[in-house]
């Protein structure tokens, strides 16, 4: 199933960072963002979490973050140490949900990201997120924004592997009525 605004999401239950199973219909009630990252090293991910973790309280009190990586619980919560992510991490190491949800998987858009990506790719090694390993590397982000009801309001496709939805995008649609 694409995700698409108007749909609803219905079902994620996976592992998080602190080991326990996580549900969607937790977050029922509260807007959301869900991204599809890529694995748990991958710098521009890394980064990405960095910069959302810094501007986490911009975000009003009925926001919630789900952040998914193609990842093991083990190894995500091992390598998620370093941030202080005030929202939830999933580790979908069984690539369940990004398929399911259809998440691209392109080497052509991975290249073009490590081209125009190289000042992402500096900026996330001075912060100490270097690549440890190459599963995953191909995978597409996908940011999505959901509703208090479970329904998709807007899907952003990464036009390759460092692509991101605008911070202020997010920040508009968390603190909107």
């Amino acid at each position: 199933m694409k995700l698409t605004p108007g749909k609803l999401i219905t079902e994620i239950e996976l592992p998080s960072i602190e080991g326990e199973k996580f549900s969607i219909k937790k977050i029922k009630g509260k807007k959301t963002l869900l991204t599809f990252y890529r694995f748990a090293t991958c710098p521009f991910c890394n980064l990405r979490i960095h910069e959302i973790t810094e501007r986490y309280n911009e975000l009003g009190e009925n926001f919630e973050i789900i952040a998914i990586f193609n990842s093991s619980q083990d190894y995500l919560a091992k390598v998620m140490e370093k941030h202080t992510a005030p929202f939830t991490i999933l580790a979908d190491e069984n690539f369940e949900y990004f398929s399911k949800y259809e998440v691209e998987k392109s080497l052509i858009k991975f290249l073009i990201g490590s081209l125009v990506g190289f000042l992402r790719i500096l900026k996330a090694s001075s912060k100490g997120y270097f690549p440890m390993e190459l599963k995953g590397m191909t995978i597409v982000p996908v940011d999505v924004l959901i509703n208090e009801t479970g329904v998709i309001e807007k899907v952003y496709y990464g036009k390759n592997t460092t692509d991101h939805m605008s911070f202020d995008e997010i920040k508009n649609f968390s603190l909107s009525k």
